[in-house]
């Protein structure tokens, strides 16, 4: 990654929360999976920051920022998140989120859509509605156990490359598991959000197509045709992008993402 010298703690929340600053314009707040750090984004940050100010932020437990004694809790992170934008006097950032960061984003967005511009989020499954026992039965191999992640998954060789925050992989794998056991639907939420999304997916992602296109309907999405015009595209302002060859575990690095993110966040400027 780009000089860590951008490097900073900052006191919200009941946290203190390591984040970084990189380049200069419209800032974007960038937030990484389930066991990586913002040093994950480190291949295709150079192309954010050609006109965007992105700021990475490392979520509770997970790379520099320690974890402490609370639970693992999604809403919680988006508190801290939404705590360090105000921190930082940030006027209406747009927000982006891979996996467990994605979900983190959409939070956000619920609860604080004054504090956010647009919203893009990636390979979050199942993130607007969790059933543990029907998750459970429908998980493939590779998601089985260890909350969810096997020794596959990019973001644990990130954490077996020594960026894992203080408190150990072990600590934080239990406090995932603890997280997912817990049954919620945001379907109504998700339905009067506020802020425009993007929903953004592999074609080969941790869950079916489908599930993003479910989320994407939530939102107005797909159920019309989008007319000559656009007049029938979702009144919100919501898109989907399936990503061809791509998978849960190179989504975050790829050009595709970076190519759909700017396109969506760059509709602001243009408006």
């Amino acid at each position: 990654m780009s000089d860590t010298t951008a490097g900073r703690y900052a006191d919200v929340n009941g946290i203190n929360l390591y984040y970084e600053t990189h380049g200069a314009g419209r800032p974007m707040i960038l937030l990484h999976g389930g066991l990586g750090s913002g040093e994950m984004f480190a291949p295709i940050l150079p192309a954010l920051t050609e006109r965007h100010q992105v700021i990475l932020v490392d979520l509770q437990g997970h790379g520099r920022t320690a974890d402490i004694d609370r639970p693992l809790d999604i809403a919680l992170m988006a508190d801290d998140v939404a705590a360090l934008i105000g921190h930082l006097g940030l006027d209406r950032p747009d927000v982006v989120g891979y996996s467990l960061g994605g979900g983190v984003a959409l939070r956000i967005a619920l609860k604080y859509p004054e504090k956010v511009g647009r919203l893009v989020s990636a390979s979050r499954a199942r993130e607007h509605r969790r059933d543990p026992r029907r998750d459970a039965r429908a998980a493939g191999p590779g998601e089985r156990g260890g909350g969810g992640v096997h020794e596959g998954h990019a973001d644990v060789r990130v954490v077996r490359e020594g960026r894992a925050a203080p408190g150990g992989l072990p600590r934080l794998l239990d406090k995932i598991g603890e997280a997912m056991s817990h049954e919620f639907d945001l379907s109504d939420e998700v339905r009067g959000l506020l802020v425009p999304t993007l929903i953004v997916a592999a074609d080969a992602d941790m869950a079916p197509p489908s599930h993003f296109v479910e989320v994407f309907k939530l939102l107005d999405g797909g159920l019309r045709d989008g007319g000559w015009i656009g007049e029938g595209r979702p009144k919100g302002g919501h898109a989907l992008a399936i990503l061809p060859g791509l998978t849960h575990y190179n989504l975050f690095m790829s050009p595709l993402f970076v190519a759909v993110t700017l396109a969506f966040l760059d509709q602001a400027e243009n408006a």
